[in-house]
């Protein structure tokens, strides 16, 4: 995988806890730096934690499934964007609370994505850490970025947030699929 693509797929990762920062920052109404380093740390660890759990679990398959991890990898892809591609169009309500219970809360539902990422790059053999911190930091910088956005312009971009990152997902999965079916 190129930094490229790594760096798209980071991206469309992040979308989700991109979109409940912008809906976070638009509740909490006046922020600081405070609030967008904790809703990056929060966010950005747990998209960083959960591919690598992912990562491991997915290692102990991926010898019996050698053949067919580009199909494993694009159809997790495929259902994941879909997902977010889906979630989109829901009305959510997000609080302005940033205790632990509702960060923690908050920072699991947007990582979920990331664990069965971490599962597709067991398949494809990406070298973990490296993918797995860049990821944690675009993660970090686009939380912080949506809590300074939300207090802005408010809930007018998080559906097209979560629509591009979950098209982003379905086309690396794509891209994957294609790759793998090369002879």
């Amino acid at each position: 995988m190129s930094i490229l693509e790594l760096f798209i797929l980071a991206v469309g990762l992040s979308m989700d806890a991109f979109a409940v920062s912008v809906c976070k920052g638009l509740s909490l109404g006046k922020i600081n730096i405070k609030h967008m380093c904790k809703a990056g740390a929060w966010f950005g660890g747990f998209q960083a934690g959960m591919p690598l759990i992912g990562y491991f679990a997915g290692r102990y398959f991926a010898d019996m499934v050698t053949h067919y991890a580009h199909w494993v990898a694009f159809l997790l892809l495929v259902f994941i964007g879909g997902s977010m591609f889906k979630e989109s169009f829901e009305e959510e309500h997000v609080d302005g609370s940033m205790d632990v219970k509702s960060m923690f809360l908050l920072a699991v539902a947007t990582s979920i994505d990331a664990l069965a990422v971490g599962v597709t790059f067991a398949f494809l053999k990406v070298q973990i850490i490296p993918a797995v911190s860049f990821i944690g930091v675009i993660t970090f910088v686009l939380s912080a970025a949506g809590i300074k956005i939300g207090s802005l312009f408010g809930m007018k971009y998080k559906a097209r947030a979560e629509r591009c990152g979950g098209i982003i997902l379905i086309l690396i999965g794509l891209k994957i699929l294609i790759g793998g079916l090369k002879p």
